[in-house]
């Protein structure tokens, strides 16, 4: 027959035994956790500016080719309209979605162009027969060539005709919604858009004046909505915030976005998940207006 004393030390051990296993397996479970680090965010920057596959990248086969692509403002190929960044993160988690629309003049269409950097991107797949193709870039179309041909200038054969917009065009289809064109030049060239004068004698459009405009006046109708965006993320990934205004180091700078005041911010930003991180002391030159681009 135990004591009333040798029952209540019974107790207090088996206690102190319970509180003890519960502690280890609380500490087991955040040990299993993988927390990241402002080193990784920057890392992988680095590797996609270098075009050089993440070790996040799918392991694919021998002969299939993988493209790790960085926002690039320079394009030869593209006619640059506006561009923004945005942030996602969580406790393990993060990403990065740079986002670019733009006139492809090669391919005549408008696109918009979105690059995914982080550890839980889904990757865009295109497989063939003889190779896949993994890329951390997607395109989507705003402006298709069938409509750019709908509205180029086709009246006076004497002029140049190519890639200009007809002076009777009163709409023009992007996406899903159509939208009143403006034909009035003056206005293109009150915010900074310059038009065409080689064999251009009535000024009409261009292509690209067409695309920055939309991005001057109304770039909701041209930008990627969350639906677009979390095509290749988690769904149930936080969004932490779109940063529309940045500073922007050129490609031929060579400098590593790890050397760089607007990565090391948004590193800071992923792994704190406090957006009052972002407190540049660089000013923003992301507009399109500070870059040559398109004219390959």
């Amino acid at each position: 027959m135990l004591t009333i004393f040798e029952r209540m030390k019974q107790l207090f051990i088996i206690a102190i035994y319970i509180f003890s296993c519960q502690k280890m397996v609380k500490v087991k479970h955040e040990t299993d956790i993988m927390f990241y680090k402002e080193t990784e965010i920057l890392k992988e920057l680095d590797l996609a500016f270098h075009e050089i596959p993440s070790s996040y990248f799918p392991e694919g086969k021998s002969q299939d080719i993988k493209y790790n692509f960085f926002l690039d403002l320079e394009n030869g190929y593209v006619k640059t309209g506006g561009s923004k960044i945005h942030l996602y993160a969580d406790a393990t988690r993060w990403a990065i979605v740079f986002e670019k629309n733009g006139y492809h003049n090669r391919a005549t269409c408008a696109e918009i162009e979105l690059t995914y950097i982080g550890n839980c991107v889904d990757y865009h797949i295109e497989t063939f027969p003889e190779r896949s193709y993994i890329s951390n870039q997607s395109n989507i179309i705003l402006i298709e060539p069938t409509e750019f041909e709908r509205i180029e200038n086709k009246e006076d054969k004497g002029l140049e005709t190519f890639e200009l917009i007809a002076p009777n065009t009163k709409e023009v289809k992007i996406r899903d919604t159509v939208t009143s064109f403006e034909n009035n030049y003056t206005k293109y060239e009150n915010i900074g858009i310059a038009i065409q004068d080689y064999k251009n004698p009535n000024k009409l459009i261009s292509f690209e004046n067409l695309v920055r405009y939309l991005q001057e006046t109304n770039p909701t109708i041209i930008s990627a909505n969350e639906t677009d965006i979390k095509e290749y993320l988690p769904n149930d990934l936080p969004k932490l915030m779109t940063i529309d205004a940045f500073h922007y180091v050129s490609f031929y700078n060579n400098t590593p976005p790890s050397k760089q005041e607007t990565f090391k911010l948004i590193a800071k930003i992923l792994t704190t998940k406090d957006v009052a991180n972002w407190k540049p002391t660089q000013q923003p030159n992301n507009h399109w207006k500070n870059w040559k681009s398109g004219d390959l």
